[in-house]
């Protein structure tokens, strides 16, 4: 009598699976997971679905992940992660606030939009009582880096006495909610602005907040 295919391959095989195919079958359990909870909810999601979704045992999948919170959590952190490693660096131009703040406004807008982020994002709000680590992890990943870098912007300027602040870090998640709050809010309805109405709102976001900071020489004279 032959034995029973595995379910990992679809032949027989012996010994422990090399570097390579460990990591494969890991990143195959992680999109499989990402997608039924994403497709599902947490609790309409089962290790059993997984499993089968990802073409393994439940042996394999329960020898990685004890159970499915903890499965919950490790996948949720690993899809943001693999998000935020995707995105383009950004390279603001120090010299020039306008333009840089321009420049990390559209990548805001950008990431608001993103249809995988914005999936996730769900996922994130209606879990957040039971995985209040997940909301947390979504806002470090996500946006901490970019609200960092406009800090950092400002910093720089004000140091050049070009601004004029009175709490740099208040500053920037403001201008952050200026140019990312209402796209992020209408992906999550489904809705979205046309490009060139998008591109208006962050040009008067970027005028606006720079009217509030900037040093006008007249006045100090």
């Amino acid at each position: 009598m032959s034995a029973e295919p595995r379910a990992e391959n679809d032949r027989p095989r012996s010994g422990r699976p090399t570097q390579t195919e460990a990591a494969r079958l890991t990143d195959r359990i992680r999109r499989a997971a990402v997608e039924a909870f994403l497709e599902r909810g947490y609790d309409g999601t089962s290790m059993e679905a997984v499993a089968q979704a990802a073409g393994v045992t439940k042996g394999t999948l329960y020898a990685r992940y004890p159970d499915k919170r903890a499965l919950f959590i490790a996948v949720s952190s690993w899809a943001l992660t693999r998000l935020e490693r995707a995105e383009p660096v950004l390279e603001p131009l120090p010299d020039d606030l306008a333009a840089s703040l321009t420049l990390i406004a559209r990548a805001i807008v950008a990431r608001s939009l993103d249809p995988d982020l914005v999936r996730l994002s769900r996922m994130a709000i209606a879990e957040a009582d039971r995985f209040p680590e997940f909301a947390a992890s979504s806002r470090a990943v996500t946006w901490t880096p970019r609200i960092q870098m406009i800090i950092d912007l400002l910093r720089r300027h004000e140091r050049e006495g070009s601004i004029a602040v009175k709490d740099v870090e208040i500053a920037a998640e403001q201008f952050f909610a200026m140019v990312g709050a209402m796209p992020a809010w209408l992906a999550a309805y489904g809705l979205h602005r046309a490009p060139e109405a998008e591109e208006a709102h962050i040009q008067h976001a970027v005028d606006l907040f720079l009217n509030g900071l900037l040093v006008r020489r007249d006045s100090v004279a």
